[in-house]
């Protein structure tokens, strides 16, 4: 078994588009559209720590959203922040972001939208989310849970899923696949590197990149 340090080192070198297409392989859910960086290109790479949200309801106040999965994050992880897709809301701010960063944590994926962009971006912390708002949480959003699988758009997270983002899209690769995926993945890299180097020695674009060619099932000479 590929130590977790090893597999995220890996997984690095990777990007969405490739990781997607392994997956597509094996039959699992691909890669996903509308989460985007709130600031710069960053790419992050992690094990997935969940929250899930919910709209507030009057009650007792417990600890502010995030703040129990940010203390128990590390520098192996992505938060993942299950709100449905809303955009009307904050799910995430700035001081997540410092928390969370000074935990050493990767990043995080919000299904929702984000606030304080410029204070996550000043300390270089990176924030993919389906929008950025500056109306709080407070009174609007309560946390259901921490630790339990989420639905991130359209695919389920469980806790301990590999999680990558970058500015095309982002991937989540089920624990129990990670290491059939990585493989494919980098086949799938390999490939193309193959295709892209015929194509500057001059080969023709519809000779080199032959769908088989790109799947993977032709053996290459």
């Amino acid at each position: 078994m590929t130590s977790q340090t090893t597999l995220l080192e890996h997984y690095s070198a990777l990007d969405s588009a490739a990781v997607s297409d392994a997956l597509d392989a094996l039959g699992l859910p691909p890669g996903q559209a509308g989460f985007l960086p709130v600031w710069g290109t960053p790419k992050i790479v992690g094990f997935a720590v969940t929250v899930q949200l919910e709209p507030y309801v009057p009650g007792p106040s417990g600890a502010h959203i995030g703040a129990t999965a940010v203390s128990a994050a590390n520098d192996t992880n992505v938060i993942v922040v299950a709100n449905d897709g809303r955009t009307d809301v904050s799910c995430w701010g700035g001081l997540l972001s410092l928390g969370a960063a000074l935990n050493g944590v990767r990043g995080v994926v919000a299904d929702g939208a984000s606030r304080d962009v410029h204070e996550a971006r000043e300390m270089g912390f990176p924030v993919f989310a389906k929008g950025r708002i500056p109306a709080t949480a407070r009174g609007r959003l309560q946390q259901r849970s921490t630790g339990e699988p989420v639905q991130l758009g359209e695919v389920t997270v469980t806790p301990g899923d590999l999680v990558l983002a970058d500015e095309t899209g982002v991937v989540v690769v089920p624990a129990t696949h990670i290491d059939e995926v990585l493989e494919r993945a980098q086949g799938v890299v390999a490939r193309e590197q193959a295709i892209a180097a015929d194509l500057r020695a001059g080969v023709a674009l519809h000779e080199a990149m032959r769908d088989a060619r790109l799947a993977g099932t032709t053996e290459e000479h």
